[in-house]
């Protein structure tokens, strides 16, 4: 009878260590968790710059020298209406656009709407 106190004791402070040792484990869990979106967060917002310096990059190119105005749109945004459908000639209605650019991520797509607007193209 006293073995099987003895044993139910044991198995008892077992059960707590291993408890004690799941909590401790959930907790890590979430600042990983948590460690891996604050990270992937800065890296959405460091392609985002990326992005936006390509395009103004590439807009700075396209320029009109003679009278410092756009003529066209950068190179990488004409591919995107393209895939979209739409040709970057005359102006461009919102609802066109934002058709055209769905399957951007927010930031890109705010990119590509500044982009659309220092060209003139957006009605």
């Amino acid at each position: 009878m006293e073995d099987n106190k003895a044993g139910t004791e044991q198995l008892q402070a077992c059960a707590e260590r291993i408890a004690e040792a799941a909590t401790a484990l959930q907790g890590v869990l979430e600042k990983v968790v948590a460690q891996y979106e604050a990270l992937n967060q800065k890296v959405d917002r460091i392609v985002a710059a990326i992005d936006e310096r390509a395009l103004l990059a590439a807009a700075g190119t396209e320029r009109d020298h003679g009278r410092g105005e756009r003529k066209t749109v950068a190179a990488p945004v004409a591919m995107l209406l393209a895939k979209g459908g739409v040709e970057a000639t005359g102006q461009i209605e919102a609802g066109t656009l934002d058709r055209a650019l769905r399957s951007l991520s927010v930031d890109q797509r705010i990119a590509v709407k500044a982009e659309m607007a220092r060209a003139g193209l957006l009605s």
